[in-house]
């Protein structure tokens, strides 16, 4: 087995996104919700929100929507530390899986929120599984309000190789 632990705590990511309402609406047609208040912004006021909420999952393809050159920050992280343990295993074969993904709020996402993200190696390990060793990568990125710095989301994923 190999120790991974000079990864825990490297930066895989920081960045700044938009939530649109637009990206928003689909993400919520895509997962066939008719609820009004993902589409009408009359409606989401009337429960109390000050845009059109984002779905609970929609952390997990927010930076695909609402990443915006101009607006990320100057500081560029060097390397990927998820691609450096998962990279030399691919080389060898093997499976990647997505073995995990969850949320923890502090309130809920709107359109016209600007986030700023940070992400880290939170746990790097190995298990040995039928025979097959098993590579863990676990990362956790914690969404903040731009402005005023409070935190919104964290975001917790869990990639794994299996060889």
């Amino acid at each position: 087995m190999t120790d991974y632990s000079e990864y825990v705590g490297r930066a895989t990511s920081n960045s700044v996104v938009v939530i649109e309402r637009g990206p928003v609406a689909n993400f919520a047609r895509a997962l066939k919700s008719e609820e009004s208040y993902f589409y009408n912004v009359k409606d989401a006021q009337d429960r109390g929100l000050k845009g059109i909420p984002a779905l609970p999952t929609f952390p997990f393809v927010m930076e695909h929507w609402g990443l915006f050159l101009e607006l990320q920050p100057e500081e560029k992280l060097s390397g990927n530390p998820v691609i450096e343990v998962l990279g030399p295993l691919m080389a060898n074969g093997g499976l990647i899986l997505h073995g995990e993904q969850a949320f923890e709020f502090e309130r809920p996402l709107v359109s016209g929120d600007v986030l700023e993200g940070k992400g880290q190696v939170v746990e790097c390990y190995q298990k040995e599984s039928n025979g097959h060793v098993m590579t863990f990568v676990v990362t956790e990125t914690v969404w903040s309000d731009f402005n005023t710095k409070e935190k919104v989301v964290t975001s917790r994923s869990n990639v794994i190789h299996r060889a």
